[in-house]
């Protein structure tokens, strides 16, 4: 399994006009092999290989005028570059055919040197290593200084290193895991568990722990309303206008730490001491066009269960996610009965077949572990919860729509009450 570690680097002045030079050559040979293309198809001819553009936009452009400043840099940023535009265009062809998961991609564009995000990388041919000092020694930059806060487990494959829009600097190496090392580190263990994911609390547990909601993003806001009000101030263009722009991405890279450094204490937590977790397939991007999005992009859900997916996979736990439309919230996890939707400002309900007293998030919590297969009896035995009998008076009645209360008529309407049918559910006939 390939992981990737981060390091912040610290370069000097001058090692850092080296890495501008270099962002700069690799994104103009992204744009020269997007502009081949694009004229290459407005012609109405095949697309020029990798071999060929590597020939014209590297080899021959280093010999004229105008790109006489790509050897300054390595060769293989260049090469790595070319690559990059390559994976771009045959991820979008593959979204066009719809052989690529997720949502559709659009072709590769321009990159611009505004952009915040820059990256290089340098793959093992590009004769980089750590010195015995512990620097990052890359090729026509020199040794980087490294802040290590944790050591390598495998040699590096490739490194990449990245500016973010706060200025700061980091490299990323490519892991190769050792399974068996990853095996030792996490021994087996017989304790499964259900999360309910919320906003009120970020999870709570089958087992009843509740994990409050950091709000990350609700604590910082009054702080980022300052910076981005100083930096409304300053003139376009200015100085003082970077200066105000870099103390805004600092702040909201702030924010973005913390709650990754939460994601990752809690998920490595779950995985260390349950062999089975069960979550549910949220629909992240739905939610996010509610009233409740701040708060949805505040929680960081989907990081959240990236990270469970990939440690789950690494140590060799089981996480199984349950459908998105599950019942969760409406089904008694004592004895099974749907009791139909609630709204949100309901916590505590009670339920109306077996008179049980649940905690609406706890509910849902050891509804997701049940729904998942994960919960056993005392015998070892998986639970899920059976069908319900269905009541006397329901049976051979006609006319009679298990799912819509009627509006008027004695007999019918207490049908509905044996169902456990609220007022509110009714549909027009």
């Amino acid at each position: 399994m390939q992981l990737r570690y981060s390091f912040r680097l610290y370069p000097d002045t001058g090692q850092q006009r080296a890495l501008a030079s270099a962002f700069g050559c690799a994104r103009v040979v992204f744009n020269d092999a997007v502009r081949a293309r694009e004229d290459a198809r407005k012609a109405e001819q095949p697309f020029p290989t990798a071999g060929e553009l590597s020939t014209r936009l590297i080899t021959q452009a280093k010999r004229t005028a105008g790109r006489s400043w790509l050897g300054e840099v390595s060769a293989v940023v260049l090469q790595q570059s070319l690559r990059d535009a390559e994976t771009a265009y045959r991820n979008f062809f593959a979204s066009l055919k719809g052989t690529r998961t997720g949502p559709r991609i659009g072709p590769p564009r321009f990159k611009s040197r505004k952009d915040k995000r820059q990256s290089i990388r340098f793959t093992a041919n590009a004769r980089w290593n750590i010195t015995d000092k512990g620097r990052l020694n890359l090729p026509k930059i020199g040794p980087v200084k490294v802040k290590w806060s944790r050591t390598l487990p495998t040699t590096p494959s490739s490194v990449t290193v990245v500016k973010d829009a706060a200025g700061r600097y980091f490299a990323s190496f490519v892991i190769d895991t050792d399974p068996v090392a990853d095996a030792a580190r996490m021994p087996d263990t017989d304790q499964t568990i259900g999360i309910d994911l919320g906003l009120t609390h970020f999870a709570v547990l089958s087992d009843g722990t509740k994990i409050d909601s950091p709000r990350f993003l609700r604590r910082a806001e009054k702080k980022l309303k300052r910076a981005q009000r100083e930096l409304s101030r300053k003139q376009k263009g200015s100085k003082n206008r970077e200066k105000a722009r870099r103390k805004v991405a600092r702040a909201h890279a702030e924010v973005t730490d913390a709650r990754h450094e939460f994601h990752h204490q809690l998920s490595t937590k779950l995985i260390s001491e349950n062999q089975g977790i069960a979550v549910e397939d949220l629909s992240v991007v739905g939610l996010a066009r509610t009233k409740l999005a701040k708060s949805v992009h505040d929680a960081g859900w989907s990081s959240f269960i990236s990270m469970l997916e990939y440690k789950a996979a690494r140590y060799g736990r089981t996480l199984v996610k349950i459908g998105r439309f599950e019942p969760t919230s409406q089904v008694c996890s004592t004895c099974g009965v749907k009791d139909g939707p609630k709204p949100l400002n309901v916590r505590e309900w009670t339920c109306t077949a077996c008179g049980s007293v649940h905690d609406r998030d706890h509910n849902a919590a050891i509804n997701v572990k049940t729904a998942a297969g994960l919960a056993v009896s005392a015998c070892g035995a998986p639970v899920r919860p059976g069908a319900i009998r269905a009541q006397r008076e329901e049976t051979g009645s006609h006319g009679f729509r298990p799912n819509r209360v009627p509006r008027s008529g004695t007999a019918t309407i207490e049908k509905a009450r044996i169902l456990g049918l609220q007022p509110e559910e009714r549909v027009n006939a």
